[in-house]
Order: structure tokens, then C-alpha cells, then sequence
């Protein structure tokens, strides 16, 4: 009788600590999550092993190359799997997984027990909910990322470029706070003859590289991809807005390192270390390398920036960055131990942690406080920036609109085909076909 009783004060403690008593009481031991290949996966792999130590209960994190990510995960998908209990699935696909049946509704969860306050309204909204606007979510929003800067601070605050830009351009050299500021900052800093070259952007035609570095532009400078909820698209993506983006980061190709006409986050890094760019995009994932000494001859006068404002003064970056789903097809004692594992995550204290070991946090209490801010000199950019991200499309037909902006972008800013209007045109004309086929606006 003493045992039993014993037994039950466990329990109920370790519910009161957030611990469900289901994985005990139906004995799962292990966890597991798939993820990218890359440094936040091992992050998460020592949060799990964190996890393990409070509650016996194993956690792995199974990684998998970028390039072959999607296609297990889809896979597995098809095949109404159970191999993994969790997935951190990028925000592109939850149309799919949603209307698919891949993915369990943890609304009740994140809402009902307030975990959706918890983090910022722009990650809650585009790492796990939908559809749009329907405050369904399938997601925890996990780690937070966009497009950000890098820059020499030893170029910028050298005394001679400073009187040269300002006697050139009429305004003093700094952290520019327009595009385009940035524009012209980028132009200045361009010297064949030296080596060095104002700007690095995202140019890669595979998946969608080219599109997320155009879209810091487009969002800011009042576009956007589609409008109603029959995603209606004509004179939207080819909307006058739109049009002065695309020709602004044209603009900022001119004036980028030679070889970068296929450049995505490796590139950039790598021109930046090179001293071939005064100033590159990457997404923030990318950037603690540049804060290595190691790694970066300049890191100790590395800068870091946020996107700076469109013509209206608007600000917005590309979303990166992932949520974190639960497997629809596991048995609900693994579903109730992956939402334990989720809301031992969550907790303020355990998103603090995962922030200290490198992780981007979506918690907004941990990206205002002082220790996170502090932690990595880009991360108060980061904190900034995670409160005005915007994304692509993430219907299911996701996968069949990306190559099209993928292909005129590219065909424009690295091709210099035609004009960026007739780019946007017929790119709005290809779209509209595809969502028409697949019954929008019927």
C-alpha cells in the first residue's frame, strides 16, 4: 500500500512539473526528431539530452542533409510513417502536411495551456499555423531565423571613407536605415581593382534562394505575393511595388563579388571572410561563424544589422527558420510524449538555455532579456528582426509556385533578361495558372 501511495505522489509531482504521466504509465523511453543537417540539430540534440537527464526519457535527433531533407520527410509522409515522433519542418510546408493529414493539431496545447503567448506573433503565425488567419496551429515555433546583415565596421568607420561617402553622397557613412542607403553604401564600396565589392546577395537558383533574398526587398517596399483568401495574384506579384524591389536588388547585384551568380548562405560567408564584400545578407544561422576568429579574419569588426526600410518606411525580412510538428500517424501515447517533450521545451528557462547553446528562440521574453541580447553580438539584429518576418506561400501548391519565382528572378537580377517588369508579368501570368488548376478563385 505504501508503495502505491508512493507511486502516485510521483505522478502527480511530475504532472505539476509538466512531466505527463501518459509516457510513464504506457512506457515510452525514447523520442525521436528529424531535422537538417546542421548546427542548430545538434543544439537541440544536447536540449534532448538535457531532457533525459530530468526525466529518464531518451530523446534523438536524427539529422539529415538540407538537399534530401523535404524528400524523407515526404517520404515518410506517403508512406503514413511512424519513424519519427517529431519533425522540425520548415514553414513552406505545413499547407501540405496540414490538408495531407501529416500533422497533429496541437491548438488545445499551444493555446489552451498559453504557450501561444509565449512567443512572437510572427513566428506563431508563420512557423505553425493554418490556414492563414484561422488560429488553428501545428507547429511550436522553435528555431526563429531571416535574413540579417553582416558588415566591416573597420571599412565604414575608417575616417577616409567616411569624408569620401559623405562628400559623394551627401549624407554621413553608417548602418544604412533605407535600401536605398544600402544601395548606394554598396556602389561605394565597389573596387574591381581592389578586390573589394560592396554587397553580397542570395542568387542561387536551386529551391528558393534567390526569391527569400528578393523578398527583403519586396516586403519592404509594400509588396507581396498574393491578396484574398483566393490568393489572387494579378497585379499583385507584378504590382508597381514590386517592380521598384526587384529593380532595386538588380541594383545591389551590380555591385556584388564575380562568381556569386549562383550564391546562397556558404557564398556569402565565404566572400565576407575572403575580403571580397564590405557587406553581405545571410540568415542569422549562418552568422555566428563570422563571430569566430578562427574562422574570420575580421571578426572582431564584424557588425551586424537588421533590413533597413522601404520607401514608405516599412521594414520586413524573409522568414527562415522552422517550427516543430507532431507525427499525426504515431500512437497517442507517442503523441502525449511528444507534446511533453514540447512543453518542457517551452518553458522560459529551458528556451533560455536553448538560446545560450546557439538556438534561436521564437520566446519573446527570452529575445528582450539582457543575457540573450548579450550572448552573440548579432543576436540583438536577430531580436529585432524576428518581430517583422513575412514568408512565401505555404498552401500545398507551394512546391509548384517556387520554381517559377525562382526561375524569372533569376533569369532578371543574374540573367539581365528583359525588364523586371515583364519579369514580374509574366512570373504573376505562370502563377495564376497553377492556382487557377488547382481550384483558387473557381
Amino acid at each position: 500500500m505504501l508503495k502505491k501511495t508512493l507511486l502516485l505522489v510521483v505522478l502527480v509531482a511530475l504532472v505539476a512539473l509538466g512531466f505527463g504521466a501518459v509516457s510513464a504509465q504506457e512506457g515510452v523511453t525514447e523520442l525521436t526528431i528529424w531535422w537538417a543537417e546542421w548546427d542548430p540539430a545538434n543544439f537541440l540534440q544536447q536540449i534532448g539530452n538535457e531532457y533525459a537527464e530530468e526525466t529518464g526519457i531518451t530523446v534523438n535527433v536524427v539529422q539529415t542533409p538540407w538537399g534530401e531533407f523535404y524528400n524523407r520527410v515526404a517520404a515518410e509522409w506517403a508512406a503514413r510513417g511512424n519513424a519519427f515522433d517529431m519533425v522540425v519542418g520548415d514553414s513552406q510546408w505545413l499547407g501540405q502536411a496540414v490538408t495531407e493529414g501529416h500533422y497533429l493539431n496541437l491548438t488545445d496545447f499551444l493555446v489552451g495551456e498559453g504557450i501561444a503567448d509565449t512567443v512572437t506573433p510572427a513566428t506563431l503565425q508563420y512557423y505553425g499555423e493554418y490556414p492563414s488567419g484561422s488560429g488553428q496551429y501545428y507547429a511550436y515555433p522553435t528555431e526563429g531565423d531571416a535574413d540579417g546583415w553582416a558588415y566591416r565596421k573597420d571599412l565604414f568607420e575608417d575616417p577616409d571613407n567616411m569624408a569620401a561617402f559623405e562628400a559623394a553622397y551627401g549624407y554621413p557613412l553608417a548602418v544604412p536605415e533605407t535600401w536605398e542607403q544600402l544601395r548606394d553604401i554598396a556602389e561605394f564600396f565597389t573596387h574591381p581593382d581592389e578586390g573589394l565589392y560592396g554587397v553580397g546577395v542570395y542568387t542561387q537558383i536551386d529551391y528558393d534562394a534567390i526569391t527569400m533574398g528578393y523578398e527583403n526587398t519586396m516586403f519592404s517596399y509594400g509588396g507581396n505575393w498574393w491578396e484574398g483568401e483566393d490568393y489572387n495574384v494579378l497585379g499583385i506579384v507584378n504590382s508597381p511595388e514590386n517592380v521598384a524591389a526587384l529593380e532595386l536588388y538588380a541594383q545591389l547585384y551590380d555591385f556584388a563579388p564575380p562568381g556569386t551568380n549562383n550564391a546562397f548562405f556558404a557564398e556569402m560567408n565565404d566572400v565576407f571572410i575572403n575580403g571580397q564584400a564590405a557587406m553581405i545578407m545571410n540568415y542569422f544561422a549562418f552568422f555566428p561563424a563570422l563571430a569566430n576568429p578562427e574562422i574570420n579574419p575580421y571578426a572582431e569588426t564584424t557588425g551586424y544589422f537588421a533590413n533597413p526600410a522601404g520607401p514608405d518606411g516599412q521594414r520586413f525580412a524573409a522568414l527562415g527558420g522552422q517550427g516543430t510538428s507532431v507525427n499525426a500517424y504515431i500512437s497517442e501515447e507517442r503523441q502525449a510524449a511528444a507534446i511533453d517533450f514540447l512543453r518542457w521545451f517551452a518553458q522560459e528557462e529551458n528556451q533560455a538555455r536553448w538560446g545560450e547553446l546557439g538556438g534561436y528562440t521564437c520566446n519573446s521574453n527570452v529575445l528582450e532579456s539582457e543575457e540573450f541580447l548579450s550572448v552573440a553580438p548579432f543576436n540583438p539584429a536577430f531580436a529585432e528582426t524576428m518581430t517583422f518576418v513575412k514568408d512565401f506561400f505555404n498552401i500545398p501548391e507551394f512546391g509548384s509556385l517556387l520554381p517559377i519565382t525562382q526561375n524569372y528572378l533569376h533569369g532578371f537580377i543574374v540573367g539581365g533578361e528583359g525588364t523586371a517588369q515583364e519579369a514580374l508579368d509574366n512570373m504573376a501570368a505562370e502563377m495564376d495558372e497553377v492556382l487557377a488548376e488547382a481550384g483558387y478563385g473557381a
